[in-house]
């Protein structure tokens, strides 16, 4: 019987006994085989020690000009290797009169925090019908594709990836160049297109979900819903102007760092503010009172990736989520309101990071999602409601 060694000569083995396995079946021969030709490589240059020195020193200085060039193309920085975000290429007002409400598309991918935003707002304010939405999800090389997906038992109840509805194109790319004079920007989500027109309306997040809130009311089923009633809007003001820069971006200013300088800096910015949310949350059930708002939104998007992407992958350690008692019920509560669970396909979520995002995790292996944030967890009383003045006037009155 011939084989081929890993060196290409002929191998000649002898034929197994009568009473023996097959040798293809035979485990320790099929190894033999099959090779792994780096791990063979290896043992003929060192045997069982350690690589040495001199290529230890070249892999890693090889490997961090390569980290520098891929981080440089994902996540521009400042001099200080501090991550600078792009800024949003089309903008517009819920107020703009030259907006139609009229067979608007909406396109997101699930992993990404900005778009989670708007398919929470199009959930409650009951869009669904009047603003159908696709799916994209990440590409091998970071781009976002649409695919079809297998819809089963398990993920019937939550938002998959999709085909494009709108435009059956393959990619979001292709999306964004029907519009006249084309693109050439980043091909970002989430993206607002009108149909009509072939055009893209919007791709600010924020800009996004106040369009939602107030400006497609008669194309909604749920119009009474306001996320950003006049009386709070001075307060969320506030309070997104402290969590977008140290919460929202913050996650991504500790992930995409491109020096200790700059990770110092955002992660200790990063958990002084979530412990300032937690403590003030612990009186508030929501940030602006008892109503829930669009700044509430926005903070539970990052909250929810929190333990299953931001502490590991981000390096975001100093605290998880579960430690936080009031954020970590914030959350909940938030995740219980009718439809929010729907939107929070955390399997995607850890999918579209650890699978994809290469330079911070070479090997692509995606961990286990902690058990605090499988949804019988998440679904778990959170006891918030007492914080509601409201339940404490009726408690009030009762006693």
């Amino acid at each position: 019987m011939t084989g081929t060694s890993f060196f290409g000569s002929p191998l000649l083995l002898p034929p197994p006994p009568a009473t023996a396995k097959p040798l293809r079946h035979h485990p320790t021969v099929k190894m033999s085989l099959n090779p792994n030709p780096i791990s063979a490589l290896t043992k003929l240059l060192w045997g069982k020690s350690l690589p040495p020195n001199l290529l230890i020193s070249t892999a890693r200085s090889a490997w961090s000009s390569v980290w520098h060039l891929m981080m440089s193309q994902l996540a521009p920085s400042d001099p200080t290797g501090g991550y600078t975000r792009p800024a949003s290429q089309f903008r517009r007002t819920a107020a703009d009169p030259s907006l139609s409400r009229r067979n608007l598309h909406l396109y997101v991918g699930l992993p990404c925090p900005w778009a989670h935003r708007t398919l929470i707002v199009r959930a409650l304010k009951g869009l669904e019908e009047s603003i159908p939405v696709s799916i994209a999800a990440p590409g091998s090389d970071g781009s976002w594709e649409f695919r079809d997906s297998f819809i089963s038992d398990r993920n019937k109840d939550i938002l998959v990836p999709s085909l494009d509805k709108a435009n059956r194109c393959k990619n979001l790319k292709q999306v964004y160049n029907l519009r006249r004079g084309g693109y050439n920007g980043r091909s970002t989500v989430p993206m607002l297109w009108d149909a009509d027109q072939k055009e893209v309306v919007c791709n600010e997040s924020y800009d996004i979900i106040a369009l939602f809130n107030s400006g497609v009311n008669e194309i909604s089923s749920n119009p009474g819903l306001d996320l950003s009633p006049p009386p709070l809007k001075k307060k969320m003001d506030e309070w997104n102007q402290i969590i977008y820069p140290n919460i929202n971006n913050g996650v991504y200013r500790c992930g995409f760092a491109q020096s200790q300088e700059a990770y110092d800096s955002a992660v200790n910015e990063l958990f002084t503010t979530l412990d300032m949310v937690d403590e003030h949350l612990g009186s508030s059930r929501y940030l602006c009172g008892d109503a829930l708002t669009l700044a509430d939104v926005c903070l539970f998007t990052t909250l929810i990736r929190f333990d299953i992407v931001y502490n590991v992958l981000f390096k975001c350690t100093k605290k998880k989520l579960i430690e936080y008692p009031n954020l970590h019920g914030y959350m909940r509560d938030i995740y219980q309101i009718p439809k929010v669970a729907a939107t929070c396909n955390l399997g995607a979520i850890m999918d579209g990071y650890y699978k994809m995002l290469f330079p911070l995790n070479p090997s692509s292996i995606r961990p286990a999602i902690p058990l605090g944030c499988e949804h019988e967890m998440l679904s778990k009383p959170h006891n918030r409601e007492s914080l509601s003045w409201v339940e404490r006037d009726v408690d009030a009155l009762i006693s």
